[in-house]
């Protein structure tokens, strides 16, 4: 199978689809960035490599990096994690309030705001130096030293961040945040600004292909059983309230973030990142979204 040819055909017919999305300027700093990009990168548990297009340039990877983090709070951590949050699809705006209320301040999922910001909460409590070690955990994932936090994309979300300081504040008054606010939103807001590129993401979620095991390394992120959950959570929560209509277009689990990245995983097979940064009305990648229904339909390579 010819997958370079098929990213080809695939990103020259959507040429012929007008891009409805816009990008996230509600960040101003990602209002910087040209929408125009398109990437792809595909990488296999066996080691093979595909890519198309902006497939090097590395870009805000955003609620992505909510992966990263929960996955060293599940697997480094000993902590009571699952007393603190659910693992149900939120159904709402990935940033809402009044769910947060009406749950008493137990956030539905990890990858929702509020999840993640008590997953930063833990390693807040737990690290001696969270950022670095969030950092260096991704570093190891993917096997480059270079990959680091935007600082001006981090205080750019810091001064708009009003609707996660009213989450944080909220889950404080029931108890679920335990340390100093203003040092937990510091590590939420670093890890929205993490920057890889689509060839990085997809080698960085190549162990939740692999059974848990980083395939250049062989170096053991999870238990077997708890890549299979991981990789649970990202079929039902890992792109906001639009979760079911990636499950039943593109039959992969996954996680986007407003950056306009997309990265999805097929157990056994391979990881496969896009960026695309016009949104849809969801806060995903309106072309990101097309072309993953595409590909996974012409290749057949999906868990469905």
């Amino acid at each position: 199978m010819d997958l370079k040819k098929i990213f080809s055909e695939i990103y020259d017919s959507l040429n012929d689809v007008e891009d409805a999305g816009k990008v996230a300027d509600y960040i101003p700093e990602l209002a910087n960035i040209s929408p125009d990009h398109f990437g792809v990168h595909l990488a296999t548990v066996d080691g093979q490599h595909y890519d198309f297009g902006d497939s090097d340039i590395r870009f805000s990877i955003q609620s992505i990096a909510k992966v990263f983090s929960f996955v060293m709070a599940y697997s480094q951590i000993k902590s009571t994690i699952w007393e603190r949050m659910d693992v149900e699809p939120a159904g709402t705006p990935f940033n809402s309030l009044v769910q947060l209320e009406y749950d008493k301040g137990i956030p539905r999922n990890p990858f929702i705001n509020a999840g993640a910001i008590v997953v930063c909460d833990i390693l807040a409590g737990e690290l001696a130096s969270p950022k670095d070690n969030i950092r260096s955990f991704v570093r190891d994932l993917c096997g480059n030293r270079t990959i680091d936090y935007n600082p001006l994309v981090a205080h750019s979300e810091k001064k708009t961040g009003f609707r996660n300081y009213a989450l944080v504040n909220l889950m404080k008054s029931f108890g679920n945040i335990h340390n100093d606010i203003d040092a937990v939103m510091d590590l939420y807001f670093h890890l929205c600004s993490l920057e890889m590129s689509c060839r990085e993401l997809s080698d960085s979620f190549l162990f939740l292909a692999n059974n848990g095991i980083v395939p250049y390394s062989g170096k053991q992120i999870l238990s077997p059983s708890r890549t299979k959950r991981t990789n649970a959570l990202m079929q039902t929560c890992g792109f906001y309230d639009e979760a079911g209509q990636f499950a039943f277009k593109v039959g992969l689990p996954g996680k986007s973030g407003v950056g306009g990245g997309i990265v999805a995983v097929l157990p056994g097979k391979y990881a496969i990142s896009v960026w695309s940064p016009r949104l849809n009305s969801k806060g995903n990648s309106f072309k990101g979204m097309l072309f993953l229904e595409e590909f996974t339909t012409r290749t057949h390579l999906s868990i469905f």
